[in-house]
């Protein structure tokens, strides 16, 4: 199956590279500007950062006995505190400006949404290390197949995507907030939970081929047309779509390993 998925891979992107007769990303990557390239960079650079706090985050709080007892007490009022403080700062990081200023108050609001991720998912920690450490490794290999991807796909391929994939989003936050309603011991639960999960898995992934060709198309938008360029804000789509794209795919090991 591995090898499968590398051929499929591989016949993506050769299909963008020279079958479709359109140029894609990766074929105008060198005759970009030495600014758009920075921009780019700048962008998965805070990416691979943000990342990075949310593992150390999720780490440290899943060790702290206090917040073990806090979730065992009350994990609705947790996750719910969760949601809202994730929310809360990430309009707070999209809302504040950019500027090269190493810690300004965009930087602690992106580090404060990252630390918050880390917090939200910590309890997923639990599960085991050498499971998250699986996970991690396949949403790695996951999320570095999808950005090729997108990278050899005809330019803007995949940014007509955004509206059939905010209302496929629609429809999988309905069905998670509805199999809360759901009694487990209904044949309708477990339909449910694989459509949250298999479900979002896909859409998360079309997030990601849109999120990758949309940073590009904004910092050439910014480029040749001199509109301001965001790299934090443009980092946060696919840091989030590597997050969801992660929480499932250790739902499904941890499924298979209680088989």
């Amino acid at each position: 199956m591995g090898g499968a998925c590398v051929a499929g891979i591989g016949g993506l992107c050769f299909y963008g590279l020279g079958l479709s007769n359109e140029v894609g990303a990766i074929d105008t990557a060198s005759f970009w500007p030495p600014q758009m390239k920075e921009m780019v960079r700048s962008t998965y650079m805070y990416f691979a950062g943000g990342l990075g706090v949310t593992a150390v985050s999720a780490y440290q709080i899943s060790k702290s006995r206090l917040v073990q007892r806090i979730m065992t007490a009350s994990p609705m009022m947790v996750f719910a505190g969760g949601m809202v403080a994730m929310i809360g700062t990430s309009m707070a990081t999209h809302s504040l400006p950019y500027s090269h200023v190493t810690l300004d108050a965009k930087h602690l609001a992106w580090m404060a949404h990252s630390g918050v991720v880390g917090a939200v998912i910590a309890p997923m920690m639990l599960i085991g290390g050498p499971l998250v450490l699986r996970a991690a490794t396949y949403t790695a290999g996951t999320v570095m197949a999808l950005s090729l991807t997108a990278a050899c796909a005809p330019d803007g391929k995949f940014l007509s995507w955004g509206g059939p994939l905010s209302l496929a989003l629609g429809g999988i936050c309905v069905a998670s907030i509805g199999g809360m309603f759901v009694p487990a011991t209904s044949a309708v639960a477990p339909m449910l939970s694989s459509l949250v999960t298999y479900g979002g898995l896909v859409v998360f992934g079309g997030f990601m081929l849109y999120d990758t060709q949309k940073i590009i198309k904004k910092a050439e938008v910014a480029t040749y047309q001199g509109k301001r360029y965001d790299p934090i804000n443009a980092s946060m789509g696919i840091y989030m779509d590597t997050i969801n794209i992660f929480i499932r795919i250790l739902v499904i090991l941890s499924g298979n390993r209680r088989k």
